[in-house]
């Protein structure tokens, strides 16, 4: 008789697949899966600490390193919570340009996201076409802000500056192509027999599991949950749009794909009427040059890419800076999900469910 084990075997942290520097320890039953540990820490930068030791403007270019890939979400998570706090009435052509800006972020993230889920499973066209939109949109940030991927986009009260000339005429090209676009990245995949043999089935977890876990965005309606902060608790001028909640009742890696993809398109809708819609007035309110916040305590939390953004604030009224900030990383609680997804799968499966998390791990370090 052959004599079987548990092989225990370390998946990164450097492993390709992973998204960034996770460790994985696998308990294994020939290939089968049978327990999973995520081990954190690799990237831990103490941000929230530091947030302390600055003023509250300048805990702004912290906030842009946490899901590095979204973050004009980030930016806008935080400054919101400043004028929660503050009582701050922002002009509403500022809001406009901020949700416009935000939900082109949302496309930018999950095209990325698009690119190296499908490049983890073997596809490889896919990572080249959507690279390519997500060039366009980064274009658009580095005019209005002058960065790509770091973009320290929003200031207190409303913009950093007014919307540059000739910004419009970009957006719109972007929305006249786009749909095409979406069109080529669901003909490479939708139907593909080895994409679905690949993602259909995989890492399943119910609805019932992902709201007892916490978990959010894109994972969470991927269970059939329509749960998406932009409609629960609209902020900005999200209630001003006309969009639906993407959802999908699937419970798999297939189904969590098919919210993404959909999500891309709403996101787009809103840009369009965010742009055609844009008032002209302020693009920031009066505020002071030094920004004292008074005493108290704030959560905020916003609809980011991969979920539930939180930040909680508590404000002494003495500094100009947070005396405590705590952030509610969406991509952490998400990857809670991992070990109940992979129980009973094979290894390769857990590169594809890691993939479908869309976990970035500056934001679970933080």
């Amino acid at each position: 008789m052959f004599k079987r084990e548990i092989v225990e075997l370390n998946m990164g942290p450097q492993h390709p697949s992973t998204h960034g520097v996770l460790r994985l320890k696998l308990k294994l039953d020939g290939e089968t899966v049978v327990d999973l540990e995520p081990e954190i820490g690799y990237l831990h930068r103490g941000v929230e600490k530091l947030a302390e030791n600055f003023n509250y403007l300048q805990a702004l270019n912290l906030t842009d390193r946490l899901d590095y890939i979204a973050a004009v979400s980030n930016n806008l998570g935080y400054i919101e919570t400043l004028e929660k706090l503050g009582g701050v009435e922002v002009p509403k052509k500022a809001q406009y340009f901020r949700v416009l800006l935000t939900e082109l972020n949302r496309i930018a993230s999950h095209l990325l996201w698009l690119a190296t889920h499908a490049l983890d499973i073997g596809a490889m066209t896919v990572f080249l076409y959507a690279f390519r939109e997500r060039e366009m949109i980064l274009d658009m940030f580095e005019m209005y802000t002058g960065g790509r991927l770091l973009t320290t986009t929003f200031r207190y009260g409303g913009l950093k500056e007014d919307i540059p000339e000739g910004f419009d005429k970009k957006v719109k090209e972007f929305i006249k192509i786009f749909p095409s676009r979406m069109e080529d990245y669901e003909d490479l995949l939708t139907e593909n027999r080895i994409w679905k043999k690949r993602t259909v089935g995989v890492g399943v977890i119910s609805a019932e599991d992902a709201i007892n876990l916490g978990l959010s965005g894109p994972v969470l309606r991927g269970s059939g949950v329509p749960y998406d902060i932009r409609k629960v608790e609209p902020y900005e001028v999200y209630d001003e749009f006309d969009w639906e909640i993407a959802v999908e009742n699937g419970c798999d890696t297939y189904a969590r794909y098919k919210v993404r993809m959909k999500e891309m398109r709403q996101s787009l809708r809103i840009v369009e009427q965010a742009l055609e819609g844009m008032p002209e007035g302020e693009f920031r309110a009066k505020v002071p040059k030094t920004l004292k916040l008074p005493k108290g305590e704030v959560y905020h939390s916003i609809e980011a890419p991969k979920g539930e953004l939180g930040y909680y604030l508590i404000s002494d009224g003495k500094g100009t800076g947070p005396y405590r900030l705590k952030v509610r990383g969406p991509s952490f609680v998400n990857l809670q999900g991992l070990k109940p997804m992979c129980k009973g799968h094979m290894v390769a499966d857990v590169v594809a469910i890691i993939g479908t998390l869309d976990v970035v791990l500056g934001e679970i370090d933080r």
